[in-house]
């Protein structure tokens, strides 16, 4: 039996259901002790003894497959899209067999942007609060959907189950995407190159992968370039944000609330200025987390270690 490191939050929330599964598979799944990522140190410590890696948002670098591979690691596979977090060129070099699992859950962390959307538009998370905790009884005025303008980033997976969720609401939309031409058959999609058009959105939603040229894509410069009142929502990475502009922002009313499931450091930190705005909402890095979205990506990520470790 193979033994294989789990450091997924989400695949960890449901690991009984895959327990026997996997060991029909010749894997025995062990459970890292962890709330969103292990340090390099930890990984350290830990990857020697086991013969696969099932990886969550971990710093997977070059320094720790080096120290993994001295001891059983033999195989790798990223749980997810998102592959910012994984050295895959120290994996090649040092001879590890590793994928990623993509579109598994793409409609998933659409509806989450959904829901973001809406929620910022009425104020929902706002009266909930006050409701509870001051018993009070708001009728804030919100935002109508219909005739606006949305602003989204990436279309790929992700993007485009936002796009056809949007194509319901009655609204305009520019896609950004340079990997991507069209506009996906959605009539109500225009093309721009970033930051192009920015003035024009109403919400600007982030749903694209984190690399080395999109790092603080929205920053200052382009935020000041953004329609007044407009809103930010993040269900991708947090660096794709430089989140001290952005909190300038929220804070001179530049833009009026943000929807953020990313954060450049996670989890977020108790210091940070972002808990102390009432008009926002906050995820956990939460966005792929369903039960059939959690399913569907475990079972092919069982698939892919099964696959590899049984030529090794």
């Amino acid at each position: 039996m193979k033994r294989i490191l789990v450091t997924c939050p989400p695949m960890l929330g449901l690991l009984d259901e895959f327990m026997e599964p996997a060991k029909q598979q010749g894997l025995e799944l062990v459970a890292a002790k962890t709330t969103q990522v292990l340090t390099e140190e930890e990984l350290i410590q830990l990857l020697p003894e086991y013969d696969g890696w099932i990886i969550g948002d971990d710093p997977a670098t070059k320094r720790v497959f080096q120290a993994a591979v001295g001891g059983k690691l033999k195989a790798a596979v990223k749980w997810g899209i998102g592959v910012d977090n994984v050295d895959f060129s120290a994996c090649h070099e040092l001879n590890i067999p590793i994928t990623n699992t993509p579109n598994m859950f793409g409609g998933e962390v659409a509806d989450l942007a959904m829901c973001y959307l809406l929620s910022l538009a009425r104020q929902t998370h706002f009266i909930d609060r006050e409701i509870r905790s001051n018993f009070s009884w708001p009728k804030p005025a919100g935002m109508s959907i219909s005739g606006k303008h949305i602003g989204v980033i990436g279309f790929g997976d992700i993007g485009r189950n936002l796009t056809k969720r949007l194509s319901g609401f009655d609204v305009s939309a520019t896609v950004y995407d340079p990997g991507v031409e069209g506009n996906g058959g959605f009539s109500f999609v225009e093309r721009k190159v970033f930051p192009d058009g920015v003035d024009r959105c109403d919400f600007l939603i982030f749903t694209c992968s984190l690399n080395e040229h999109n790092y603080h894509m929205l920053d200052a410069d382009v935020i000041s370039s953004m329609k007044k009142g407009a809103m930010v929502i993040n269900v991708a990475r947090g660096p794709l944000i430089d989140e001290a502009a952005l909190i300038h922002a929220l804070q001179t009313g530049h833009i009026s609330a943000a929807g953020l499931d990313v954060f450049e450091v996670e989890p977020l930190a108790n210091s940070s200025e972002l808990r102390n705005m009432p008009q926002c909402i906050f995820g956990s890095h939460n966005g792929s987390n369903t039960r059939e979205g959690v399913r569907r990506a475990t079972y092919k990520a069982i698939d892919e270690m099964a696959s590899f470790l049984a030529n090794r």
